[in-house]
């Protein structure tokens, strides 16, 4: 049995369980006296029983860190989606319903990025190793919901994204847009989930005192925890989208619930699910899953008006990847393997999507050293050190959002017709150096590195974006020289 297999036989049990106990749907949705007391009737399920070679920290350790990478997985794909969204092809009688739904996906990877900080809380409390990395599980695991694709958006695209957010009472129902959103996703993937089974598992798991102890949980961590009031930024009671009359632009609040208790990591988890796939339709505050489901139905309006004869996006390449320098100027590769890529080929586009590469990986060294710094304490200068760091999160979810608007707009090869797209490379390493002096070096370093890329873009004859390089290098100039201090500092 190799390693995937063993991490599979692993997960498998929860699946299982989560079948066996399947409440019909009548019993779930049934409202009154008479429906109540039949449910109460009904035996109580059974619990969900800890594989033996585990303990029940360990265990929701796994299943927290499973978590962190979907949440991960969907954000980036999320926000490819979106970035991918415009093209002077739009007519412009839809421009303003085709923006709207790039602000709603927006909104709902900037939840994602909520959800995946908030775990991290979760096993900040409990001891546990933290998780910033993607796909280290196989994809068909009983909670990936399907392979890790980075895609133009397009219907079949959305229908996925409906697909994995979807409670599985509607996915199971007569409704016809959910046959026809199964019939969609099942012919991408062979055995689609969804990660309902995952979360009620942890909702059982993290309540129970003789799974997990009460002295697993350390509010001492709380200095070290994301809390809203850093990571908000505003986005309080639906403070987004643009279209003010429409309630699926105005999305809920970003999640990030410091912690203190069992309590508080239990409701933590509840409301990250309650966000994706709640389905109380008349609700104020519309999940993921109803967001998406607004923009499929809508997106079929325009289509059925159009005769088919609608795209709302680039022409973006699926899984695109920067290539050799030393071939730049070739044809881009054919899709490979089993999973489709393509290789970005102009000097241009492989500059662009390496400086892409080098600050998604500054986001997430960043976004990984700030559970290492406590609130406000070892001051330098004006400064903290963790305001720093959160404020250059910040500054690189800003950085990546541009730069992917500049590389859905780059010619993937000389020839072709299609365009890069941003890579999201995964980092060789998700792990930080020990000690905070080599933390702060190696910030510098891929500072270092954009630095010699950037230079290397404005050398590029008729170069368009000279004046947002030029600011990106004074910001990062900036940078620089707080992390010199910084790193002075932790040597005096």
């Amino acid at each position: 049995m190799d390693e995937k297999q063993l991490r599979k036989s692993f997960i498998d049990p929860v699946l299982e369980w989560a079948r066996a106990n399947q409440k019909p749907k009548e019993l779930r949705l049934a409202k009154g006296l008479e429906a109540a007391s039949e449910a109460a009737a009904e035996p109580e399920e059974m619990p969900f029983v800890v594989p033996q070679q585990f303990t029940g920290k360990d265990y929701i350790t796994m299943l927290l860190h499973v978590d962190a990478e979907i949440e991960h997985g969907l954000m980036l794909q999320y926000l490819y989606s979106a970035y991918s969204i415009g093209g002077p092809q739009i007519p412009e009688k839809y421009r303003e319903r085709v923006h709207n739904w790039k602000n709603i996906i927006l909104g709902i990877a900037k939840e994602e990025m909520g959800h995946f900080i908030s775990v991290q809380n979760v096993l900040k409390i409990i001891g546990a190793p933290l998780n910033f990395g993607r796909e280290s599980y196989p994809w068909d695991v009983p909670f990936y919901p399907f392979p890790f694709t980075l895609e133009k958006f397009t219907l079949r695209s959305l229908a996925k994204y409906v697909y994995a957010e979807a409670p599985a009472e509607w996915l199971s129902s007569d409704d016809p847009v959910a046959k026809e959103i199964n019939k969609t996703v099942h012919a991408q993937a062979s055995d689609p989930h969804t990660v309902g089974a995952l979360f009620k598992v942890l909702l059982q798991l993290i309540q129970d005192p003789d799974v997990i102890s009460d002295d697993a949980f350390q509010p001492g961590t709380y200095p070290y925890q994301a809390k809203f009031d850093e990571w908000g930024r505003g986005y309080t009671g639906g403070d987004r989208g643009s279209a003010k009359d429409n309630k699926f632009t105005k999305s809920p609040d970003v999640l990030v619930a410091p912690l203190l208790s069992r309590d508080d990591a239990y409701n933590a988890l509840e409301q990250i699910a309650e966000q994706g796939e709640g389905d109380e339709l008349d609700s104020d505050t519309p999940s993921h899953f109803e967001r998406f489901l607004f923009i499929y139905n809508d997106f079929k309006a325009i289509l059925k008006e159009t005769g088919g004869k609608f795209d709302p996006a680039y022409n973006v390449a699926t899984n695109p990847f920067a290539g050799d320098p030393d071939h730049a100027g070739t044809a881009s590769n054919e899709p490979a393997d089993e999973m489709e890529q393509n290789e970005i080929t102009t000097e241009d586009g492989i500059l662009w999507a390496n400086l892409f590469d080098t600050r998604y990986r500054l986001l997430l060294n960043f976004l990984a050293h700030s559970f290492l710094l406590d609130n406000g304490n070892n001051n330098v200068g004006s400064f903290t050190p963790r305001g720093l760091i959160i404020n250059s999160t910040f500054g690189e979810m800003y950085n990546l959002r541009s730069l992917a608007t500049i590389l859905v707009q780059t010619p993937l090869s000389k020839k072709g017709k299609l365009m890069a797209g941003p890579p999201f490379t995964s980092p060789y390493s998700f792990d930080l150096p020990f000690g905070e002096h080599n933390r702060w070096r190696l910030h510098r370093d891929l500072l270092v590195a954009s630095g010699n890329l950037i230079e290397n873009l404005k050398a590029l004859k008729n170069q368009p974006h000279s004046q947002y390089l030029n600011a990106l290098q004074e910001i990062d100039r900036k940078l620089l020289e707080a992390i010199a201090q910084l790193m002075q500092a932790e040597l005096a």
